[in-house]
C-alpha cells in the first residue's frame, strides 16, 4: 500500500495543469501585464463597430409626422415608417439609400444619429433620425464548464455586473477576484483584471461592455479532485496487480 501512495504522489506530481484542466481558457503567466481600467470607461457609451447589424428610421420636420396627435381624438397615433437594415462592414461603414456609405465605427448611437442627419439633410427638411442597434452580444463565462452564455445587450450601457447578472451571477467554482474582460481591440486584444470580492471593485464592475467582448471568470482549479478523477482507472489496474502479485506469493 505503502508503494501504491508514493506511486499515487510521483504522478500527481509530474502531471500538469494541462492534463488536468485541460478546458482552462485564456491562461496568462504570472508576469503577464494586464491593461488597466479607467474611470472614464464606467461612464463612456457603447459606440459602434464591425458586424452590428443596425435599423434607421429616418422622418423629416424632426419627426413630425412619427407620432400624430390629429386622430382618435386627440390621442397619439405612431404611424407606419419604412425601417432600413443595414450591417457595419469591416471597413466601419454602412449603406445608405440616398447618401451611400457612411462611416459609424467608433461612435455612440447619438453620435451616429447626428452624423446621419447632417448626411439627410440635403434631401430631406429638418431630418430625424432613430438608429437602433439590434444584434449586440457579449459572451460570459461565468466559472464552471458548460455554463458559458452569449448575453444579448438589451441596454446600451450595459456594465460587467448586468452581464455577469444576465449569465446568473459567478458559480460556486468561479473566482470573484480573478474576472477577465477581453476587448477586441487592434492590433491586439485589450484584456483587464476585475476584482469583484470586495466593494472596491465595483468602479471596474460598472465598466460599459462593448460588443464582442468576452468576461470571463476563472474557476478554482479543484486538483485533487481532477488527478483523482484522472487517476482512478490506473489506481484500480494497479491495486488489482498487486492484489494478484500478493496471492500469488501466498499460494507458493
Amino acid at each position: 500500500m505503502r508503494k501504491l501512495l508514493l506511486l499515487f504522489i510521483a504522478i500527481l506530481s509530474l502531471s500538469s495543469c494541462r492534463i488536468l484542466r485541460p478546458n482552462l481558457m485564456l491562461k496568462t503567466p504570472k508576469d503577464y501585464v494586464f491593461d488597466q481600467l479607467n474611470d472614464t470607461m464606467s461612464h463612456e457609451e457603447y459606440r459602434i463597430s464591425p458586424t452590428d447589424a443596425v435599423s434607421l428610421r429616418i422622418l423629416s420636420n424632426e419627426g413630425f409626422k412619427l407620432v400624430d396627435f390629429s386622430n382618435n381624438g386627440g390621442g397619439a397615433n405612431v404611424t407606419n415608417t419604412s425601417i432600413i437594415e443595414a450591417l457595419v462592414e469591416q471597413d466601419g461603414t454602412i449603406k445608405v439609400p440616398l447618401i451611400g456609405r457612411v462611416k459609424v465605427q467608433g461612435l455612440t448611437m447619438r453620435e451616429a444619429e447626428q452624423l446621419l442627419e447632417t448626411k439627410f439633410s440635403e434631401f430631406y427638411v429638418g431630418p430625424y433620425v432613430i438608429l437602433r442597434v439590434t444584434n449586440k452580444r457579449v459572451s460570459v463565462f461565468p466559472g464552471n464548464a458548460g455554463a458559458g452564455k452569449v448575453i444579448p445587450i438589451v441596454n446600451i450601457n450595459t456594465t460587467v455586473l448586468e452581464a455577469l447578472a444576465y449569465a446568473g451571477g459567478i458559480t460556486d467554482d468561479g473566482k470573484a477576484y480573478r474576472i477577465k474582460l477581453v476587448r477586441n481591440a487592434k492590433p491586439k486584444p485589450l484584456v483587464y483584471l476585475i476584482d469583484l470580492s470586495t466593494i472596491e471593485g465595483l468602479q471596474a464592475g460598472n465598466t460599459v461592455v462593448q460588443a464582442n467582448d468576452v468576461i470571463y471568470v476563472e474557476p478554482r482549479p479543484r486538483f485533487v479532485s481532477r488527478a483523482i478523477a484522472e487517476l482512478a482507472p490506473y489506481i484500480s489496474i494497479i491495486s488489482s496487480a498487486i492484489l494478484v502479485y500478493t496471492y500469488v506469493r501466498l499460494v507458493k
